[in-house]
């Protein structure tokens, strides 16, 4: 069981989310409708994880986004899990760029609740540490930046499987996706870091790695 505090300022989507989460065997410790809230509530319960939208009350811009920063900064390990209304890749690459110190990490589209096993299954990975993004953020990523050095280096085949490493999936889950073998995944993989100039020592940094590279082709 896990100890949620989520942040959503919809109000029937936030009860939406509770009772799933309830459903799932999760304990909703705080439900709050703002960013000044959900910093109260994390401060108050210390929770196993924060589920946080990214547009919040007062300016409906990035506050959600922002408080969830503020509190990784002061909690370094505290999981979080951001959804978003829509590919805000920005926001994306700010979450996950911060990662560095530990403590699991996703973005998701709103869209990917719908999809409660493949939901639940992410916000258990993140509570375990891991990075979770959405498969369309990851998408517009690399569509973004496919004609750019070093990524124009990756075959078709290691790009599909960069955009579902990144995705904080195993060399298992990328060979089912894929239809492959593991054997060809270690081997993709490896091609993919030695051309990015990434460390396969990374282990379950990785995702990590590869989204700050993917950042630090926009400075």
């Amino acid at each position: 069981m896990l100890r949620v505090v989520l942040a959503e300022d919809a109000v029937l989507l936030r009860a939406g989310l509770a009772e799933l989460l309830d459903r799932g065997g999760h304990q909703v410790v705080a439900a709050v409708g703002d960013a000044t809230e959900l910093a109260r509530a994390v401060d108050e319960h210390r929770p196993d994880i924060v589920l946080t939208d990214v547009r919040m009350p007062p300016g409906y811009r990035d506050e959600g986004l922002r408080a969830a920063l503020a509190l990784r900064s002061r909690y370094q390990r505290l999981p979080v899990l951001v959804l978003s209304q829509y590919v805000a890749t920005a926001y994306a690459t700010q979450l996950l760029g911060g990662g560095r110190d530990g403590g699991g990490l996703g973005y998701l589209l709103k869209d990917r609740v719908g999809e409660v096993a493949e939901f639940m299954d992410s916000l258990r990975r993140v509570a375990d540490g891991q990075t979770v993004v959405d498969p369309e953020v990851v998408r517009v990523l690399l569509a973004q930046r496919t004609a750019s050095r070093p990524l124009s280096r990756l075959t078709p085949r290691e790009r599909e499987v960069l955009a579902v490493m990144a995705e904080g999936r195993n060399n298992q889950s990328i060979a089912r996706r894929l239809h492959i073998t593991e054997a060809s995944v270690v081997k993709h993989a490896g091609n993919i870091f030695m051309k990015l100039d990434l460390d396969p020592a990374e282990g379950n940094r990785r995702v990590l790695a590869v989204l700050a590279h993917l950042r630090a082709e926009d400075d």
